[in-house]
């Protein structure tokens, strides 16, 4: 009860820049980043190359943060608005969404070197990989339907129609299927990545213009976070059938999930952070806390650590590291 007590006390201290603590997180570190104050976008974690993947969208670069070590490694220039990024280690590619230019760009993990940019796409974003086709998916925010990549002849396929606007793209080991935000249709659409055709389409009466998502493969859990009503949904992956439905902060975006604690980070445009924790089949509200231009997160599920990128604190971007509060554990 006592985290539910300080939430909004915690909420206030953040917003007016006080000591980098919350009754949810505690400060691991604050490492400085390179490149101008201007908004950051998507993350990727590779467990493998043990690096974080950073889309620095307004600077057109992607930064490679060394997660061992609390260092960038490198940058990637010459990716104007990167917004989507996925690493792939197991084909040694880093893929990233560049709508300054409607293509996706696949650059060599080894050597940080850009090897091809595939496609034509309007607003490439969210990005998912279906390991057995080795397949790509790249949802498209102007509408114009999900591009697929064939990572092994590094060629386009196809486009496949889903009848809107996407918002992020998911794959789910669980069914072996892609599944795709459709924000402007409040659908969430199924992909099989054998024939890429839709095979399923869920239109949930609580759907609000549904953008971010994030998978629990152990408990066969799909989490939807809509922008127009600041809400995240607990979809049941068997059954398709919404569970829950919680208050998250105002225009949610990039969704986070640590399978070894059970928990759930949403991050907003409005910088409210949600911390949920799934409890007995259920999905707890732990509490908010406010950090200014947090609307993008990551969390190793390794060490548990939790990855903000903040485009300007004091008129630089940093890397700030934290940790969930013991408390929160049990």
């Amino acid at each position: 009860m006592r985290v539910y007590a300080l939430v909004a006390l915690s909420s206030l201290l953040w917003s007016a820049g006080y000591p980098r603590e919350s009754p949810l997180l505690r400060l691991v570190a604050d490492i400085p980043l390179p490149g101008p104050a201007v908004r950051f976008d998507y993350q990727s974690v590779d467990t493998v190359a043990n690096r974080l993947y950073i889309s620095h969208m307004n600077a057109g670069e992607l930064i490679v943060f060394n997660l061992a070590k609390r260092r960038v490694e490198g940058t990637v220039g010459d990716l104007p608005k990167v917004t989507g990024v996925l690493a792939v280690p197991s084909l040694g590619k880093i893929y990233v969404s560049v709508p300054g230019e409607h293509h996706v760009a696949v650059i060599d993990a080894r050597t940080l070197r850009v090897q091809a940019r595939l496609g034509k796409i309007g607003f490439p974003d969210g990005i998912a990989y279906a390991p057995d086709e080795k397949k790509l998916y790249v949802s498209d925010e102007a509408g114009g339907g999900e591009l697929v990549i064939d990572c092994a002849s590094g060629r386009v396929l196809t486009t496949i129609p889903i009848g809107g606007e996407a918002g992020n793209t998911v794959y789910d080991p669980g069914a072996k299927r892609i599944l795709v935000a459709v924000q402007t249709r409040n659908e969430v659409v199924e992909i099989d990545p054998y024939t890429d055709r839709v095979t399923a389409r869920h239109k949930w009466a609580a759907a609000a213009h549904p953008h971010g998502m994030a998978v629990d493969v152990v408990h066969r859990l799909l989490f939807v976070a809509n922008e127009r009503d600041a809400s995240l949904l607990m979809v049941d992956l068997r059954s398709m059938k919404v569970l829950s439905r919680h208050r998250v902060g105002g225009d949610p975006d990039v969704l986070a999930f640590d399978p070894g604690l059970n928990r759930l980070y949403v991050a907003s445009e409005s910088g409210v952070v949600s911390v949920l924790t799934e409890r007995n089949g259920k999905l707890m509200h732990d509490g908010d806390m406010v950090v200014a231009h947090a609307h993008t997160i990551a969390v190793d599920p390794r060490t548990h650590l939790v990855y903000f990128p903040l485009s300007n604190v004091d008129g630089h971007p940093i890397m700030r590291i934290m940790r969930a509060h013991e408390s929160l554990n049990n």
